[in-house]
């Protein structure tokens, strides 16, 4: 079914609304999970009352459709990748407190909605496990700890080959959780640029390029005069933070850390019980926003298209009940645009993955990226974290 975004022009601070994926099963329930965006910017703290469902160009009853907002993590996971360079520049110049200060900060306000994993690159080949993707906020502290004292085998700096392992790693620890609708974001640290010569920048710049990759959100931070912000930029391609001194790295991190939090807060997972019971039905659903007075400040729908066959009751419809998402990924408008024009091109999206102010859809389903279609991978991290 394709996705189509239709904002309404009639209202002042117009909104994006875009369909992620949407599912329909007897006896009549029907559930759409996407996000709500204004200018870019995600529109979080809607309830049930602030949508109005319509079939067909008719208002469905909310005392009939008993429509209700779902928490997303019934069908949604996701998971934030924290990579951090401990070479010799970082842990000999004092900046190892600085950071693990900076870093826990971090997991602790990324964690309270997605599960964190940290890890650690030298100028070793493997990267350094810090602290396993988990949902247990002390076990991420205490693995952050440790970085305190860390004392790099190899002093050296592979960036460019940490970020494919980490984008792997990633992948992975995604590819084990049962949710279909999965979402991940790479943050990465360095206070300068490779220096180990493992992995050619061209050649991780083409690993971050890659499609079974192109729906991570990517963010960078750096700190000190060695970097350059064009060179972060195309590392952090959802954004970077670029610190002038070591002192300013723990604001850096929260910085990048709001903007995770804030955009996790986009989804929305709408359930209600259609009246439809036979056939195709057209469903546009439409999001508003309001200002202090109550009046309507901003508007914008999706439509899609259900199939409404057999559909019943009995037995009576519960809207609260879970919805099992398609593993087949919905593609966003600009996304199909972007593929008519070109397939050479990673396409673009106004649907974001977390931690993202504006750019391209960051959305994995389960399956859909197949280890049949990579190739010429770096080596393996070092010990494997559970899951990961």
């Amino acid at each position: 079914m394709a996705t189509l975004l239709l904002p309404v022009f009639g209202c002042a601070g117009n909104l994006d609304v875009t369909r992620i994926n949407s599912d329909q099963a007897k006896p009549n329930n029907v559930w759409v999970f996407f996000t709500v965006e204004k200018n870019g910017d995600p529109v979080a703290g809607l309830t049930a009352d602030d949508f109005e469902i319509y079939e067909d160009d008719s208002l469905v009853s909310k005392y009939e459709s008993q429509q209700v907002i779902q928490n997303p993590e019934v069908a949604a996971v996701m998971y934030t990748l924290l990579l951090l360079d401990m070479s010799g520049s970082v842990t000999e110049s004092g900046q190892a407190d600085l950071l693990a200060d900076a870093a826990t900060v971090f997991s602790e306000r990324v964690g309270k909605t997605q599960k964190v994993g940290v890890y650690a690159f030298d100028g070793a080949e493997k990267l350094h496990s810090v602290t396993p993707f988990t949902e247990a906020q002390g076990s991420v502290e205490g693995g952050i700890e440790g970085l305190r004292g860390y004392k790099p085998k190899d002093p050296s700096t592979n960036l460019n080959g940490a970020i494919p392992l980490a984008l792997e790693e990633l992948d992975e620890a995604l590819s084990k959780d049962k949710r279909p609708l999965k979402f991940g974001t790479l943050v990465v640290f360095t206070d300068g640029t490779d220096r180990a010569g493992r992995v050619a920048r061209e050649d991780m710049l083409e690993t971050l390029g890659r499609e079974e990759y192109g729906h991570f959100e990517v963010y960078a931070i750096g700190v000190g005069a060695e970097l350059e912000e064009k060179q972060l930029g195309e590392i952090g391609r959802d954004g970077t933070e670029l610190a002038s001194d070591p002192g300013k790295v723990r604001e850096a991190f929260e910085k990048v850390a709001a903007k995770i939090e804030a955009h996790t807060k986009r989804f929305y997972l709408l359930s209600y019980c259609t009246p439809a019971r036979k056939g195709s039905h057209d469903v546009r659903i439409e999001a508003h926003t309001r200002d202090e007075k109550g009046r309507k400040n901003g508007s914008g729908a999706l439509d899609y298209t259900f199939d409404a066959t057999d559909f019943g009751p009995p037995p009576q419809c519960d809207p609260n009940r879970a919805p099992k998402f398609s593993l087949e990924r919905v593609d966003s408008p600009a996304e199909q645009q972007a593929k008519g024009k070109s397939t050479s091109k990673r396409s673009r999206s106004s649907a974001r993955g977390p931690g993202s102010a504006s750019g391209s859809a960051k959305v994995r389903a389960a399956g859909s990226a197949s280890a049949g279609g990579r190739s010429s991978k770096p080596s393996k991290s070092g010990p494997r974290a559970p899951g990961g």
